[in-house]
């Protein structure tokens, strides 16, 4: 499979460059930029500094990725971005690599990233996730798998967000978001289990009643946050979902936005 570069692209003659890449005009791709088979860079995108893209991504006009981070600790450190495969960066995103030494942003497989959002240094995104337009994470960010992330959404350094968690549009996220959850707020609080969410990745109907059973436990009675996770334990933590749910909050440390 032959790749297709622009003859106006600014590719360095050092970047490594998959098969069936292509480059559009004015893309700019440095020296030390790793291109995966298949992937498409629009033009004006920008591909720089110690940046590894992988497979079948798609890389949108004027996105930045790999630019140095925005962190005034930053002292020039040979840092790293690593983006996994299938993912759509869209347009004016831009995505910073790790800020210490050796350190690494890491983005995972089949996400969509919407226009103008910005993901920080160190940050890790998982699998599958949806980030809508303008969202903003700062500095060592986690996101999980399935993940959706609302249009115009600030995400506090060093927050979690749980697996198949929804954030809704403009909210303020300053505490780990819980899995399975639909937050929203400034700051951010759990409303509801995210019920579509689930059914829409096939958890079973048993699963989602055990999840609303626990968030209804943790989330929205009279007890004090402690013993309702000691309840929540004591009556279904044996159920697997359950329980990965009590052990984010059990090791969350910027504590979890409740009401």
């Amino acid at each position: 499979m032959e790749n297709n570069i622009d003859s106006r692209a600014i590719v360095d003659s050092s970047a490594k460059i998959g098969e069936g890449v292509k480059i559009g005009p004015y893309a700019i791709v440095s020296k030390d930029a790793e291109i995966g088979r298949g992937t498409t860079i629009e033009p004006f995108a920008q591909i720089l500094g110690q940046t590894k893209v992988g497979s079948n991504c798609h890389i949108f006009s004027q996105a930045v990725v790999g630019s140095i981070p925005q962190d005034l600790k930053y002292k020039g450190e040979k840092s790293y971005l690593v983006i996994g495969d299938n993912n759509k960066i869209r347009e004016f995103v831009t995505i910073n690599p790790g800020t210490e030494k050796d350190a690494k942003t890491i983005i995972g497989d089949n996400n969509l990233i919407m226009a103008y959002s910005h993901i920080a240094h160190d940050c890790v995104i998982g699998d599958e996730n949806v980030l809508a337009n303008g969202a903003t994470l700062a500095g060592y960010v986690d996101v999980g798998d399935s993940v959706v992330v609302g249009g115009l959404v600030a995400i506090h350094q060093f927050c979690r967000l749980g697996d198949y968690s929804i954030v809704g549009g403009c909210s303020k996220v300053v505490q780990d978001v819980p899995p399975y959850s639909m937050c929203d707020g400034h700051p951010a609080v759990v409303r509801a289990l995210n019920s579509i969410g689930l059914k829409r990745k096939n958890f079973s109907p048993s699963a989602i009643k055990d999840l609303k059973k626990a968030f209804k436990i943790l989330f929205f009675s009279d007890h004090p946050f402690d013993e309702a996770k000691k309840v929540t334990e004591e009556t279904i933590g044996s159920v697997d979902s359950v329980k990965f749910l009590l052990d984010f909050i059990s090791s969350s440390k910027r504590g979890i936005g409740k009401k």
